[in-house]
């Protein structure tokens, strides 16, 4: 991932769990690659949750959550159980439940369906292709739903609140859509 972000010229792209360092960032981006279960709970355990809660919910830094990182975004996961999620973006994550033609996980390219344009999106195609890899799928309310495709059913691939973004699938891997989706994150630093 921060050779993808390198790659459009930002110079200081830094990999850190340190509270000061995530304090002064300008924009942040939360990872998630594994279980949900695991990545909460190594939030937990470092004070992530904390010092994200203070950069983003009080002072309004924007945040990218990718792949479990946004599904860390909910309210809860039954992945392995009932997991508390950051609750910043009320929803739930559940595993798929398709009809049987539809491999679990669902790993490859799909089509999105931007639902807004602004932020994320304003760079991109109409139905741009991106790069999935997930078991488990978020659900919530429509007003917060900023993209979705379709595997088997409509699947939320990428959400929406005030400064607040998630995508299901992984920009990092999408090759130049990824770049432009990334570039457009960027750009929301002013209007958020």
């Amino acid at each position: 991932m921060r050779n993808a972000i390198s790659a459009l010229g930002y110079s200081k792209v830094v990999l850190s769990c340190d509270p000061q360092v995530i304090a002064e960032a300008n924009a942040v981006i939360l990872p998630g690659v594994g279980a949900f279960a695991e990545c909460a709970h190594n939030l937990r355990e470092r004070h992530l949750d904390e010092i994200l809660g203070e950069v983003v919910l009080k002072r309004g830094t924007p945040i990218l959550g990718i792949c479990v990182g946004m599904q860390l975004l909910a309210d809860f996961s039954e992945e392995g159980g009932r997991h508390a999620g950051l609750g910043w973006i009320p929803g739930v994550v559940r595993r798929f439940e398709l009809p049987r033609e539809y491999a679990v996980p669902h790993v490859g390219w799909n089509e999105v369906r931007p639902m807004r344009r602004e932020h994320l999106f304003s760079n991109l195609s109409e139905s741009p292709n991106f790069y999935f890899d997930h078991s488990y799928h978020f659900q919530c309310a429509p007003e917060h739903v900023l993209a979705h495709c379709e595997y088997g059913l409509s699947v939320v691939a990428a959400v929406q609140r005030n400064n607040i973004f998630g995508v299901q699938f992984h920009p990092e891997k999408s090759q130049n859509n990824g770049l432009k989706l990334f570039r457009a994150f960027f750009n929301t630093l002013g209007s958020c």
